[in-house]
């Protein structure tokens, strides 16, 4: 039997344990809902042992055998993304400890140390408390691993642990002083024992410690979801578990983490209808499209709002049509669910004015009910996209320990450098073309892909530029932007010409590299056919070494010197962007790359502007992301509409 389109959410039933009778009513609203999978257990540890060692979990197994008695299976979370109060009580050592040294006090979610032994202990006990109840019970088909991990901890703990982490990285004190660079500033370690985490109280601009620092805590929160997911699967090794991820989050490396779990997913909370819905469409796309590439196969979308959130600086409804947009915009990027925070809402605390399917009115008449209906319904008539892949046709880097010491990097700019906003035009461009598009880290492999973009790959390791020497050598397009190629794995600059690794297969070397103040701007023009572009934020400087300049600089001192550049390299191609562009920028060049590299768009046609098609196997999506009908000739779309076809055949 093949596995549905999954579609619900979290739920909070012991909020409602002295309510049976809306327990009860939950039930037939998520049947009338067409929900088939419930996550619960998130926030629950404080009911599941109120007090250390006494463990309540009757009315959990009442909660689930009930939602799969009504054909609903679950998800089932570890607690530990919020720990009662007994735990931090009889054990304050579990508390984070800040930058400054200050012992946290109790409250927020994610305040425990993730190095703490009794920490770890505590979680181990009530994770397989839970495994040894639920772990085989039928409903159960995914293990939730606590709760949007993130966050680091500066306790005596987490200072040896990052001390034992150098150690085995480095090996000696001697390498590491020379990876940092600690003769500058005299910052030579004698001892092992000197090595503190980075603090404003201390050393918070040793650009060494610091990339090391944000590798640990990646590496530590890691380690914590690993010691969990054994934990479970100790007492259930079948056990198929996933961790919700987050919007373009800093603290943890996806990628790393992503090889932890069996399955990737994402909590989604767009700003709809703040600006241009189709720019908050396309930044949506380009996180669904990493969180697939994370282990390159469907995900999950854990979360989203069916209606408003309560957190956001302005927390502003959905307009009709847009649920239903913005779930089936998840299928079509690759996801095999649509799930909601919350299904009802709270009636006290932090987050009871979130967007919930059931609203404190408790009625089944709300817009936000039928819309959600709608949803549940699109699902069931697609379920055979469950499980489908998707084409690799074009790939963009992005990697965590680039950005880590791109944004710490004291450079040309250290204020609005965008890294972000970077891999957005790069990504707009690509899907304006029509293309499917990957993320790839410096451990992945280009070589499947027609198209391979680097943009401000800063820290580029060794092994990645042979990799896209290759690539290119074989075949490849490549596509390299300015403030690449700059500093190896420790953020230690490199010696000789740059981009160092990529300027014989670019063919062109930089001399400079120019910082913009915000609102200047660089006219640039083309140097065969006619066309100008304008570019910002930085300016890089370049000598040609083979290379033709297809768009020059055409003002300042850097007049003439090449701001667009293409060399053929064995049987492929590199293209050398100089400069932020505009957006329309992106859209003219990657509309011509992808001619140049034959790659078929998943729509045979031009589309018009704000509609997007999305291939998954033999499924394409089509989606208008405009606030009004668009006419494709054979069909109209409506407002935020959505249509579907199998083999060339409408299926919705």
């Amino acid at each position: 039997m093949s596995t549905p389109l999954y579609h619900g959410g979290d739920y909070n039933p012991e909020q409602w344990l002295d309510r049976p009778d809306i327990l009860k009513r939950d039930i037939e609203l998520m049947q009338a809902a067409h929900v088939n999978m419930i996550t619960v257990g998130v926030f629950s540890w404080s009911t599941l042992e109120p007090s250390e060692g006494d463990y309540q979990l009757d009315w959990l197994a009442d909660i689930i055998d009930s939602l799969w008695a009504a054909g609903i299976s679950v998800d089932l979370a570890t607690p530990s993304g919020a720990r009662p109060h007994w735990l931090a009580e009889q054990y304050p050592e579990v508390l984070r400890v800040t930058p400054e040294r200050q012992r946290r006090l109790f409250g927020q979610r994610h305040n425990h140390c993730y190095t703490s032994p009794v920490y770890r202990e505590k979680v181990r006990a009530i994770d397989q408390q839970l495994a040894r109840r639920f772990g085989r019970h039928p409903a159960v088909k995914m293990w939730h691993i606590s709760n949007e991990f993130g966050g680091e901890c500066h306790c005596p703990l987490c200072q040896q642990a990052f001390r034992d982490w150098l150690k085995e990285r480095y090996g000696t004190l001697e390498a590491l002083n020379k990876a940092w660079c600690n003769k500058f500033w005299s910052h030579e370690y004698t001892r092992w024992e000197q090595i503190e985490s980075p603090s404003p109280l201390g050393a918070d601009t040793d650009n060494g410690l610091d990339l090391a620092w944000r590798r640990f805590v990646s590496h530590q929160s890691i380690d914590f979801l690993k010691w969990e997911r054994d934990s479970i699967k100790a007492v259930v090794p079948e056990a198929q578990c996933t961790a919700n991820l987050m919007y373009h989050f800093y603290d943890i490396d996806y990628f790393d983490l992503a090889k932890e779990i069996d399955l990737a997913s994402w909590d989604n909370y767009p700003t709809w209808h703040k600006g241009s819905d189709e720019g908050k469409a396309l930044d949506t796309a380009l996180m669904h499209d990493l969180i697939y590439s994370l282990k390159g196969k469907p995900f999950w979308l854990m979360e989203s709002s069916p209606t408003m959130t309560n957190w956001q600086d302005v927390s502003k409804l959905k307009r009709p049509g847009m649920q239903l947009f913005s779930g089936l915009q998840a299928v079509a990027h690759g996801s095999d669910s649509v799930m909601y925070f919350q299904w009802r809402q709270s009636r006290g605390s932090f987050e009871k004015f979130h967007g919930a399917v059931i609203d404190h009115s408790g009625r089944a008449d709300t817009r936000s009910f039928a819309e959600t209906c709608q949803v549940g319904e699109a699902l069931e008539t697609l379920a055979a996209v469950s499980g489908t892949g998707r084409p690799k046709q074009a790939a963009i880097v992005h990697d965590w320990p680039n950005q880590w010491a791109l944004e710490d990097a004291a450079g040309p700019r250290n204020a609005g450098l965008g890294y972000w906003e970077e891999l957005q035009r790069h990504y707009n461009g690509l899907r304006k073309a029509g293309l499917a598009v990957d993320f790839l880290n410096q451990d992945g492999d280009p070589a499947p892909y027609g198209l391979v973009v680097a943009p401000m790959l800063y820290l580029l390791r060794e092994d990645f530029a042979e990799k896209l020497r290759r690539y290119v050598e074989n075949g490849g397009t490549l596509v390299v932007t300015y403030w690449s190629g700059v500093v190896d794995e420790n953020d230690l600059c490199y010696l000789g010409d740059a981009p160092h690794g990529l300027v014989e297969v670019l063919g062109l070397r930089r001399t400079e590299i120019d910082g913009l103040y915000d609102g200047e701007t660089r006219r640039c023009v083309a140097t065969r056919e006619g066309g100008t572009a304008t570019g910002s934020t930085l300016c890089e400087l370049a000598a040609l070494e083979g290379a033709e300049a297809v768009m020059v600089y055409d003002e300042d001192f850097y007049q003439g010197l090449p701001a667009v550049a293409k060399h053929g390299f064995g049987k492929g191609t590199a293209w050398y962007l100089a400069t932020r562009f505009e957006p329309a920028f992106y859209d003219r060049f990657y509309a011509a790359r992808r001619a140049d590299c034959g790659l078929a768009p998943a729509w045979p046609v031009p589309l018009p502007e704000g509609v997007y098609a999305n291939r998954r196997d033999r499924f394409v999506f089509v989606q208008n992301t405009n606030n009004k009908p668009v006419d494709l000739m054979s069909f109209v779309l409506p407002a935020y509409g959505t249509a579907v076809f199998e083999d060339g055949k409408r299926i919705y």
